[in-house]
């Protein structure tokens, strides 16, 4: 049973370093804070000496059916130079978002203990005719920010 909940509790930690590891393979230049008190997971210097600050969000594939992709309670206001990278492990599917893009695509909270925060829902599902089974799928708004590397972490001028 505990080894259940450290595998549990360390997931998104793990995943972080994944990226991490991934992004350092592409040869980004990347920086790991020691403390998480900013929401910043990875500082990227970019080829012109630029720095861009990432977040990293990542969902298990033990997560309720139907939810692969949905990332809620979010604090965000939007941030020069910051991007988010999302990653859903079931659907093994990743987004990449600037802070603007960020806020204009993700839902705020009206009300209730969540209040404020934003959350986003890459995912629809379906049932499949032939299995009967649920079938996630990336919603067609959100295709666009699929991303199979990090070029657009080089590349795009800096959000807001």
């Amino acid at each position: 049973m505990a080894m259940a909940f450290r595998h549990k509790a360390g997931f998104g930690k793990r995943i972080e370093y994944w990226i991490i590891g991934r992004m350092l393979k592409e040869g980004l230049d990347v920086y790991v804070p020691l403390v998480d008190d900013d929401a910043i997971d990875a500082v990227v210097r970019r080829e012109d000496g630029s720095f861009i600050t990432v977040q990293i969000k990542a969902r298990s594939s033990g997560v309720v059916e139907g939810d692969a992709a949905l990332f809620a309670a979010i604090t965000h206001e939007i941030r020069d130079n910051y991007w988010f990278i999302f990653y859903s492990e079931r659907m093994d599917t990743m987004w990449i978002l600037s802070s603007d893009e960020f806020i204009e695509e993700a839902d705020q909270n009206n009300n209730g203990k969540n209040r404020g925060k934003r959350s986003i829902w890459f995912n629809g599902k379906k049932k499949d005719k032939e299995t009967g089974n649920i079938v996630e799928y990336c919603k067609p708004q959100f295709e666009k920010y699929i991303a199979n590397d990090f070029q657009k972490l080089k590349s795009c001028k800096p959000s807001a």
